[in-house]
């Protein structure tokens, strides 16, 4: 007996990532695209591109961490003094001042859950290019864990923002964002684009190879 197949490609059917309509792919000639009968959209088997667009934005976001994390994030200006604060001082700052659950909600959103995006962006996609025999369904999990908790990590720009629209005494007291603020919201929005261009199809791949 022949067995079942176990995908949709096997079938011939490919899901439109834009309108999740599952639809069979035609006979194509060289050069040409399948369209979404639904939305006209460019569907594919397994997006062709998938694996460079996501090194390219993992790698440029692995970069901008540095400086994100580096450089002063805000400033505040007490009576004429400057007093910056990296990301890791700002929670140190909170944490001398007894701020404990405030400090650990902008250390987790602000250093963690960058950090540990990009390492699992790419640990999903050594496995897919190595062949690694990763659960499927738990990188699936680990896939879907990612994008959810990836909005999270604008909190540190959102306390900023706020700061910089309450605290506004003249020259008593001021504040103001610093350079790393738009490393750190280049290296949300990169890690936020590399999960939703990685083809969390290809995880499935493995376990019929």
């Amino acid at each position: 007996m022949t067995a079942a197949p176990r995908q949709a490609r096997q079938l011939g059917l490919a899901l439109c990532t834009d309108c999740h309509c599952l639809s069979r792919m035609p006979a194509l000639r060289p050069r040409e695209q399948a369209r979404c009968p639904r939305c006209n959209q460019v569907v594919w088997l397994r997006n062709p591109m998938a694996a460079q667009r996501t090194w390219a934005l993992l790698l440029t976001g692995a970069l901008l961490l540095l400086p994100a994390n580096l450089l002063p994030i805000m400033t505040l200006t007490s009576l004429g003094t400057e007093l910056p604060d990296t990301i890791l001082s700002g929670v140190l700052r909170l944490i001398r001042n007894d701020l404990w659950g405030i400090a650990a909600i902008v250390f987790a959103a602000s250093i963690m859950v960058p950090v540990l995006k990009l390492l699992g962006l790419l640990v999903l996609q050594l496995a897919v290019q190595r062949g690694w025999r990763l659960s499927a369904a738990q990188g699936t999990l680990m896939y879907r864990f990612i994008r959810l908790v990836g909005r999270w990590s604008m909190l540190d720009l959102f306390v900023i923002a706020i700061m910089v629209a309450l605290v506004d005494l003249g020259n008593l007291a001021e504040v103001n964002s610093g350079p790393a603020a738009g490393a750190f919201a280049a290296v949300v929005i990169l890690t936020m684009l590399a999960a939703n261009t990685f083809d969390s199809r290809l995880l499935w791949d493995l376990v019929d190879e």
